[in-house]
């Protein structure tokens, strides 16, 4: 009985670590069209600049960080650029396919690849709608707000802290109204993003330069009485006071302004699912991208609170509402038109690569087989189309943007703490294209030296010799037992840095402070952290050549790692627990059916997807 029992739950563990073949990727895993590096610069910067510019930059500052916006966007952008340079490994290492879940399935198996695309799929419905949203927003603020009153007075939701005050049927219709665009073939195309794109930044240009006319450096150090006299005359628009100055709401305010800003920069995860990952330039063309995005977001964020009192911004039309309030009201008509080109783009640049990996999982039979169906003689995917297109039009119409943005910035910070993790482990695994009868024999050798030890020997001797194989192994390439080294001190690397984490984030002021207890357990688990790394550095790495290499492995991920996990921690509870539910679904569909129906795991050769 416990030997059926040990098979069965063995056979069960390696479905969960079971790779696919890089030879099963097929051309739809990747782009249809071909970007040259020049589009693809455009496609990053048309996909980021949208709502997390024109919405979440005037709630993030009027609510949580103040003027220090800038600040939040400096560390946002500083850890996306750690995660986007290990993104750029991860895809070398899969040149046939760019798509964070292909990669995952291939280098580190199914669970894995299956967690990073449901959580991408998040991402995307989540951002679908909130730029319908930010859309709705927009138009409305050219209109006098006319949509929204007749929204609250026509369709209140009595639903605190949960759901939004009123259903946003017009974000609804907008979603409803790509699906069906999307369901009858319209094609993704790259002008449209170059044109929507050169307005965007003319307009964010236009922007910049008159914020810095009109702005005025009192706004960056306003002070209580500046308060009071504004109290006095909006009496029902104002945000929090904060304590004044540049950072109003201490440096805890700029970190949890950080981790919502990081929504800003989650579009790069949507070029992943499309860039070629035979495209030399790649490196380049996500540094550019990423560059351009901050200096826009720099740029904007301080010549908004140069030009209103960060608690007088209006909070979903901060942009259009800062010209009227400096004495530009006509100008609002340019800006407000600058908003919906950039909007539109990025709900474009939404929509399609999540019904692209809604197939691609259903494909490998990890979700539902019937989402990868194909219709007519253009093959589109419709169920995937429809079903992820719902999602994001009831998302959209039943929740408020400030309650979800956060969701996806938790979504995209794991996403890439996971290719960072993936990067950080696979570096120092030996080549999966050592045979089997090599790993056999090594394991045999690591059994009878256990075996074939003197039952007299001395511990201590036995601990030395640990000791001495963590720190100075014999071998100058990985090998299975160094590989596997490697993965234990990774894991154990992530549940510290989490603690220490949770510890900086709850009580920050008490371990700076010098609090005995808290100080000493920060310290323990700094120099744990220390002599795990250097365990991990100490290891041989995989000599094989690839397009990209992170540099100052292992240090490099594990600081990307630390920053993406201690921005999750600024994240509510009711952020927590929504992101909970989400992944309690998914997991409860791969258990329940994927690990099940998976081509990959009954080694079937994969069809083509049935077609109507």
């Amino acid at each position: 009985m416990s030997r059926m029992l040990h098979q069965y739950v063995r056979k069960f563990g390696q479905k969960l670590v079971h790779r696919r073949g890089e030879d099963t990727i097929k051309k739809s895993d990747g782009l249809v069209v071909h970007l040259n590096a020049i589009e693809l610069v455009f496609l990053g910067v048309g996909r980021n600049l949208g709502a997390g510019l024109y919405i979440v930059v005037g709630a993030v500052a009027k609510y949580v960080a103040g003027p220090a916006i800038v600040v939040c966007f400096l560390v946002a952008g500083l850890s996306s650029l750690l995660s986007r340079l290990c993104c750029v490994e991860f895809d070398a290492r899969v040149p046939r396919s760019s798509s964070p879940y292909v990669c995952s399935y291939v280098t580190m198996g199914q669970l894995w690849a299956f967690v990073v695309g449901w959580n991408i799929i998040l991402l995307f419905f989540i951002a679908t709608a909130c730029t319908a949203r930010a859309w709705r927003y927009a138009f409305d603020s050219l209109i006098g707000d006319h949509i929204s009153q007749a929204l609250e007075g026509t369709f209140p939701l009595h639903v605190p802290y949960i759901l939004a005050e009123y259903a946003d049927i017009f974000a609804l219709g907008l979603v409803l109204l790509l699906v069906v665009l999307l369901a009858l073939g319209v094609p993704e195309s790259a002008w449209v993003y170059r044109v929507f794109t050169g307005i965007n930044l003319s307009v964010l240009s236009f922007i910049i330069i008159s914020g810095f006319i009109k702005g005025d450096l009192h706004n960056w150090k306003l002070t209580e009485q500046d308060y009071e006299l504004a109290t006095a005359v909006f009496t029902h628009s104002l945000g929090p006071p904060g304590a004044g100055g540049f950072v109003p709401f201490d440096f805890e305010g700029v970190l949890r302004g950080a981790a919502t800003c990081f929504y800003a920069f989650v579009g790069f995860a949507a070029i992943t699912t499309t860039e070629r990952g035979d495209l030399k330039p790649q490196r380049s063309i996500s540094l550019i991208s990423l560059l351009m995005c901050f200096l826009a977001y720099f740029g904007v964020s301080a010549a908004l609170t140069l030009m209103v009192p960060y608690y007088q911004i209006h909070h979903h039309s901060p942009l259009p509402e800062a010209f009227l309030h400096v004495g530009w009201g006509p100008a609002r008509y340019i800006v407000a038109v600058g908003i919906l080109c950039a909007l539109t783009s990025s709900l474009l640049g939404d929509m399609f690569p999540m019904s692209r990996l809604i197939r691609a999982m259903a494909e490998d039979g990890l979700l539902f087989r019937g989402l990868a169906r194909l219709y007519g003689h253009t093959k589109i995917p419709i169920m995937a189309i429809m079903s992820s297109g719902s999602l994001a039009a009831i998302t959209a119409l039943l929740f408020e943007f400030s309650d979800i943005v956060n969701l996806m910035a938790v979504a995209s910070l794991l996403a890439y703490s996971m290719v960072c993790f993936s990067v950080l482990v696979l570096r120092y695994q030996p080549d999966q294209n050592l045979n089997k009868n090599e790993k056999t024999k090594e394991k045999i050798e690591m059994k009878f030296g256990v075996e074939g030890s003197p039952l007299d020997s001395v511990p201590e001797a036995g601990t030395s010799n640990i000791l001495k194989s963590l720190c100075f192994p014999t071998s100058t390439i990985p090998t299975w037992k160094s590989g596997q080294i490697v993965y234990g001190c990774a894991f154990l690397l992530v549940l510290l840095l989490t603690i220490l984490s949770l510890i900086l984030a709850q009580w920050p002021r008490r371990v700076f402070s010098g609090d005995p207890v808290l100080t000493a357990v920060a310290v323990l688990l700094l120099l744990l952290i220390t002599g795990v790394t250097v365990i991990i550095w100490r290891q041989p790495q995989d000599p094989s050549p690839l397009t990209f290499r992170v540099p100052a492995l292992p240090v490099l991920p594990l600081v990307s790692i630390f920053v993406n996990i201690y921005l999750m921690m600024q994240m509510t509870s009711q952020t927590w627990a929504q992101f909970s539910v989400w992944n309690a679904i998914g997991l409860a569909i791969y258990f329940g059916y994927g690990i099940r129906h998976s081509l990959e795991e009954n080694n079937e050769p994969q069809p083509p997807a049935p077609t109507s």
